[in-house]
């Protein structure tokens, strides 16, 4: 599968979710994990998030978008590449980031062998638009987050997170008055 195939899916996947009785589409949040983090930074440009996660966020090189991923770590060098202080104006995900109003929140995992600190900061630095940001590291983690306890840390921060969200969206959105205009029928 190349990188457009999926990003075509994610958009269908979420296309379809916000088609459905009772889901409020301006105020989803979408949550992606390493690939999945860097798709729904893009995904942001397609499609609008309130709410945006990026756990241990992948980094790719726009160049070779319609190869197979699986060629794409040789090929691009990703390992080298991904220790690189990367500017906005460099990465599709990233000018994504620069783009973004929504609220963000970015997970480090404190022992990741695959998506190392350099990628974390590049994320963070392009994130200077939103809402808010908050950015928190996983310890002992590694990127699969293997241990229950790990995996128990995650789940834990990102409800509460999306919990305090929400919560204060409501709450905003109780105390902003609505202004109703007459609208003349012809």
């Amino acid at each position: 599968m190349t990188r457009e195939e999926n990003l075509n899916d994610i958009v269908a996947a979420y296309d379809a979710l916000a088609r459905q009785r009772g889901v409020d589409a301006s105020a989803l949040a979408v949550v992606g994990s390493s690939y999945g983090g860097y798709l729904a930074a893009i995904l942001t440009t397609l499609r609008p998030v309130r709410w945006l996660v990026l756990r241990a966020p992948a980094l790719y090189k726009d160049s070779e978008w319609t190869l197979p991923k699986d060629q794409l770590r040789k090929l691009q060098e990703l390992d080298a590449f991904r220790r690189m202080p990367v500017e906005a104006a460099e990465s599709r995900a990233l000018r994504a980031c620069a783009d973004y109003k929504g609220h963000a929140l970015i997970v480090e995992s404190e022992h990741d062998a695959i998506i190392p600190p350099q990628v974390v900061v590049n994320y963070r630095q392009a994130l200077t638009q939103t809402a808010s940001l908050t950015y928190r590291l996983l310890k002992e983690a590694d990127h699969a987050l293997s241990s229950e306890a790990c995996q128990q840390a995650y789940t834990t921060l990102l409800v509460s997170w999306l919990s305090e969200m929400i919560h204060g969206a409501r709450s905003d959105a109780q105390t902003t008055p609505v202004i109703a205009k007459a609208v003349e029928m012809a």
